[in-house]
């Protein structure tokens, strides 16, 4: 392994799906205790990237690398296995489990199975407060987002997807999430990806932001320097207006 290499880096990405060009000439790198925004209109390719960099879709071409090693032929759950977690835009919790059996599962997913003090203590890093008998079918949209991101912490991840964290949420509850990524990101020194419509969130946060549109990455840079950029207010403001 390269000490000198960052956590995650990614060359030349390109992604094809049912013969049209969702991706192309990717690149981007990522470090510990970073945020690294990702903005751009609907269709721009950001949540394609995400299923890439985390293992569940195969590039066309390119590679992905991590902490300077070639994983781009490892699949998911290797890629979890190793340190890369990953949300999704809606908060994934299995329907019929109570919040207990689900944090029992999470600590018991594969060896070392974890303890009950783990589970508690990576539910109090999110601020999930919530009884083990509840079944995990009746939480709320920022409980269900707590409860899913405590399940990826319990591993002690050195690396985040997040896909859309602040959707379906509220302003306070965009503010205690902004909190909580502070914390994991400059307390913990875990490197955070994020793709966010919410451009609030991602100006206070984010150490780096990439813009997309059509598949290529345009601009990139602090939000603050390329959020009037011709062709960034062009290609993602007016295609949300």
């Amino acid at each position: 392994m390269n000490d000198a290499a960052p956590l995650l880096a990614c060359e030349n990405l390109s992604l094809d799906l049912g013969g049209r060009e969702i991706l192309r000439n990717i690149e981007l790198q990522i470090n510990p205790g970073k945020v690294l925004g990702i903005i751009g209109p609907n269709g721009a390719g950001k949540t394609s990237l995400v299923e890439i960099l985390s293992g569940r879709y195969a590039p066309k071409t390119g590679k992905v690398f991590y902490k300077g090693k070639d994983i781009t032929d490892s699949h998911l759950y290797e890629r979890s296995r190793i340190g890369i977690g990953r949300t999704y835009q809606a908060p994934v919790v299995p329907e019929d489990l109570t919040v207990g059996q689900t944090l029992k599962a999470a600590r018991q997913a594969y060896k070392p199975n974890l303890t009950r003090f783990d589970a508690e203590y990576a539910s109090d890093l999110v601020n999930f407060v919530v009884d083990e008998s509840v079944p995990t079918s009746v939480l709320d949209t920022f409980n269900r987002r707590k409860l899913s991101l405590a399940c990826l912490l319990l591993r002690g991840p050195e690396l985040l997807l997040m896909d859309e964290p602040a959707a379906g949420l509220i302003n306070s509850e965009i503010d205690e999430i902004d909190e909580i990524l502070r914390m994991l990101s400059k307390e913990m020194n875990i490197a955070v990806m994020i793709v966010e419509h919410r451009i609030e969130l991602l100006e206070t946060i984010a150490d780096n932001v990439i813009v997309m549109d059509a598949g290529e990455i345009i601009a990139q840079g602090h939000l603050h320097d390329i959020i009037d950029s011709p062709v960034v207010r062009a290609a993602y403001f007016e295609a949300v207006d």
